[in-house]
Formats: structure tokens, sequence, C-alpha cells
């Protein structure tokens, strides 16, 4: 087996077309074409349905590139761990995250990480939009919410949970909602962090002691960041759902009091996507690694789901690690709210 061929044909198949492949790979189109062209006859099977305009596999080719590509990405991290200590990690990277995440958490932790391998640099959007990571470039993603795209792998991180909170001035001039049902009769702030991806607008999800509810509270105002969910809230407009790490100081102060306590609310869940690729780059390997050493100080029994590359390290030599030092005092002040 060839296994160039192997690898130029999961570049063509990521990529889309014999032009992104041989690009990606620093070959020429004709080249790239040639070897496909060599695996198909070795194989005896077409792999690809080639149009003028596009690429797509035929069955037999989808089934032969998903095995694969798991078996191309074993090679890859057997190639990194064998050679991490001779060899420099260098690259740009794009990285998206929501605002509350990126302001209150990943600020350390870039940092730290950038100390560690400074020949990688990141550029950093904080949003709340919807985002395609192929289309747009994105390297990884952190969102709430699953991303459902079979070209990108997703992990779930850990699951945040929400709380209904409203201001005293709010609840002295429109009472203390004690049931579930009563929220109908309530006005809710509709903040896009406190529901799951493609979630409804304007729906409350949550718990009545003996089923799940949806609740269709009046929506006066609709917004996309939870931050802002929590002033609103604290001026008296309504009800929000939101993080007690984000509403932490409110609630001491008593700007914002808790409602519904005993009535749990729908899980949200932290995830962290990147495309599928035959082969990982090793700038992901690593700022994945990073990400995840650095939730296990301070999160271990929390996270739901990892990498096969990413091995755990026991929490006293994450602690321990002057790399980590800045971003896990962080994750400290956080958990111990």
């Amino acid at each position: 087996m060839d296994l160039n061929r192997v690898q130029i044909f999961a570049q063509v198949v990521e990529q889309g077309s014999f032009t992104g492949a041989a690009k990606a790979l620093g070959l020429t189109k004709t080249t790239v074409s040639r070897k496909v062209a060599e695996l198909e006859k070795q194989t005896g099977v077409q792999l690809l349905f080639r149009t003028t305009r596009a690429l797509r596999l035929t069955e037999a080719g989808s089934v032969y590139y998903n095995k694969i590509t798991k078996i191309l990405q074993d090679l890859e991290n057997a190639e990194v761990q064998l050679s991490a200590s001779q060899q420099r990690i260098k690259g740009k990277m794009k990285v998206v995250c929501p605002f509350e995440m990126g302001q209150l958490f990943m600020g350390p932790v870039f940092a730290s990480f950038l100390e560690s391998f400074p020949d990688i640099s990141i550029d950093t959007e904080l949003t709340s939009r919807n985002v395609d990571i192929i289309e747009e470039g994105i390297d990884v993603l952190f969102h709430v919410g699953m991303v459902e795209d079979s070209r990108v792998q997703t992990l779930k991180l850990f699951n945040t949970s929400t709380t209904l909170m409203a201001s005293p001035a709010y609840i002295e001039r429109f009472g203390v909602p004690k049931t579930p049902d009563d929220l109908i009769n309530h006005r809710y702030i509709d903040c896009q962090f406190s529901r799951h991806r493609g979630g409804e607008d304007g729906v409350v999800g949550i718990f009545d002691g003996q089923q799940w509810r949806k609740i269709e509270p009046n929506v006066p105002f609709r917004v996309n960041n939870i931050t802002l969910a929590r002033e609103v809230a604290i001026a008296g407009l309504g009800i929000a759902a939101l993080p007690e790490m984000i509403a932490e100081e409110a609630l001491i102060s008593g700007d914002l009091v808790p409602l519904l306590e005993d009535f749990p609310m729908e899980h949200n869940v932290l995830t962290l996507s990147y495309p599928k690729r035959a082969y990982m780059p090793r700038k992901y390997m690593v700022f994945i690694d990073y990400i995840y050493q650095t939730l296990f100080r301070t999160k271990s029994e929390e996270l739901l789901e990892k990498p096969d590359f990413v091995e755990l390290l026991e929490e006293d030599s994450v602690a321990s690690s002057s790399a980590c030092f800045e971003c896990v005092k962080t994750l400290d002040r956080v958990r111990s709210r």
C-alpha cells in the first residue's frame, strides 16, 4: 500500500477539490489527481464522482474514507508523541468562543499557553452568533450547545446550569412566582446563552416536580449576551435565567434574588469543536490538550468527553506546572463562586 496515495485521497475529500488538496499538501493538481487515480486502480473501485463543478464520494469511497480517517489519525498521533520533544510547534490558530467564557476564563489561558508555545499565534473572536467552522476557517470553537455538522468533531466539556433571578424592584412590582405556571404571568428576559442551540425563543424549560415543562412567559426583551441580560434584570425589566458565576456579585449585593430554586431548569452543555481531519495538526492537539489539562485541574469530576489523544495528568502534576499557573488560579476563583 502506498500511504501517500491514501493521505492525498483523504485531503481531496476534506478540501473538496483536487486544487484545494494540492494547495494544502504543496503538490501540483496533476500529481494529486494522478495519485487518486492510482489508488482507485490499485483498489479496483471508483472512490470519487468527478464533475466539472465538484467532487463527491461514491458509496464505496465514503466507506473507505471513514475507515482510513481513524488509521491516519492514529499514525499522526504516534508521530506527534514520538517527535514532540524534538520539534517546535508553530502556526496560526483561529479560535472562537462565547463572550462570557472569553472574558471570565480564556485570557489567562491564552497568555500561559502562548508562553509555552511562542511559535503559535492565536486570532480570537468572542461572539454569540452561529459559526460555520469549515467555511470560516475556524480551528477551535467553544460553544453553548451541540454543533450538528458531519464535517466537525464536537466534544461535550461539561454541563452548565442556570437559575431564574429578578431584582427586588421587579419582585415588589410583580410579586414572586411560586410555581413554574406562575411564570406565564411574568416578564422574561430571553437570552440565547440560557437555552440550547436551536432552542425555542422565549420558552423556559423547567421541571415542575413531576415532569419537564415548557413555559411561555411574556418576553419584552431578547438578547444574545448573558452579561447584558443580567444588567437588564438588575434594572428591573423582568426575570432572567443566569449562571450563578455571572450573577454572583449581584446576588451577594442583593441586586438580584434567586427564584423557584426548588424547580431545576434544563441544562446547557459547553462544547469544543474542531474540523475533522485525517490527521490533525499538532497545533490543534497541543492547544486542545492544554485546555483539557486546565479544566481537569478544577472540574475533573464534571468533564463529559475528551479526545483520545488527551491523557489527563494527575491534579498535583497540573497544579505544579508553571505554564498553567495563572489559568489555574482563575479557574479556582471561578469555581469558588
